[in-house]
């Protein structure tokens, strides 16, 4: 996990409020991962018990992945309301299976009160502006029918779906994979 305080930035969200977007404390560790748990509660009832006993223990994880990745956060007036995990080399995040050379985006979150203040389109920006300053050309994530308010948002951006980098964890159950290119200007 980057922690240089280099990567500092402040947006208004569209309540016109300063959004600091940087890179995760140690410290911070634990209330991000009640963060995840917060954001993600919505999916709860629509996963059977057993998935969503292993997803949360996956995402709320976040010690696993700091040495291979990049965790991003949101503040707003000192609270943490959101978080993302950038892969720069793709290759390393074992679930993903993304080809290398590709960035990878995982456990984009905004805490529900925070929703639709555009703090998840500012940390998929800086997860961007990041890769573009190593010089990665191609950014892939996942995410699922059930996720529409992000997946409308990535296809926004311009991400465009790419099938053959699709999972099944179970019967019934896609994982869609969306790729941006990243020659190409992001779409407001």
């Amino acid at each position: 996990m980057a922690a240089t305080g280099l990567n500092k930035k402040v947006k208004r969200s569209l309540n016109n409020e300063f959004i600091l977007i940087r890179d995760a404390r140690l410290e911070e560790l634990d209330k991000i991962s009640l963060l995840l748990k917060e954001a993600y509660q919505q999916y709860e009832s629509i996963l059977p018990t057993d998935a969503w006993n292993s997803y949360m223990e996956d995402i709320m994880n976040v010690r696993s992945r700091q040495d291979k990745s990049q965790l991003i956060v949101a503040e707003v007036n000192k609270q943490l309301v959101g978080t993302v995990t950038l892969y720069l080399n793709a290759h390393r995040s074992e679930q993903e299976g993304w080809p290398i050379g590709w960035a990878g985006i995982r456990l984009l979150a905004v805490h529900p009160s925070y929703r639709s203040r555009g703090i998840g389109r500012a940390l998929m920006e800086e997860c961007l502006r990041r890769c573009r300053r190593e010089g990665i050309a191609t950014v892939g994530l996942h995410t699922t029918e059930m996720m529409d308010v992000a997946r409308r948002m990535y296809e926004r951006m311009g991400f465009i779906r790419v099938p053959e980098f699709y999972f099944y964890p179970r019967p019934g159950v896609v994982v869609m994979a969306y790729r941006l290119d990243l020659k190409t200007p992001i779409r407001q």
